[in-house]
């Protein structure tokens, strides 16, 4: 149990401590006052829309660069919809509870589905910028393939340069 609140309880020395902590606001404990609840919670089922939207939009499985994204559509999806359901559970907020940090330089206090939404963005930038990157390749292989296939008329190419 780690009540009482915001009393930090070691659990690998001084470096991971899990300490209670409610979060009314979004990440980093950002706070738009006394809304910030709802348009928190706006965002969150806004972004759950794209999210599903990005993976409807994604091809068949069997592709690695597929699965890969489908695995970061997973993480933030799942974390957004956890600390959806936890906005609209408690009145006082997003459950945050790992602590990490070293004597008095700590980071942010943040949850599972904190983690599981970082990651996933960051999975997923870097699928999408690795697929723009391929297309990219594949592009200008493609003009190469084609500039060198280009047959010459010998008729209009006479070796003098003059017409025919």
């Amino acid at each position: 149990m780690l009540l009482p609140r915001y009393v930090p309880h070691r659990i690998l020395g001084d470096v991971v401590r899990f300490t209670l902590a409610y979060n009314p606001g979004a990440a980093f404990s950002m706070s738009l006052g006394a809304y910030s609840r709802q348009v928190f919670a706006g965002f969150a089922v806004i972004a759950l829309i794209v999210l599903w939207r990005l993976y409807r939009l994604t091809g068949a499985a069997g592709r690695p660069g597929e699965r890969v994204r489908i695995l970061a559509l997973g993480l933030a999806w799942g974390g957004a919809a956890g600390n959806l359901i936890d906005r609209f559970r408690s009145p006082s907020g997003v459950v945050d509870f790992i602590d990490i940090g070293f004597h008095d330089v700590r980071f942010w206090t943040f949850n599972v589905a904190d983690s599981a939404v970082t990651v996933g963005a960051l999975v997923l930038a870097w699928s999408l910028s690795r697929e723009e990157r391929d297309e990219r390749v594949a592009q200008a292989s493609a003009n190469r393939n084609e500039a060198l296939a280009v047959p010459m008329d010998p008729v209009s190419e006479r070796r003098d340069g003059h017409d025919a």
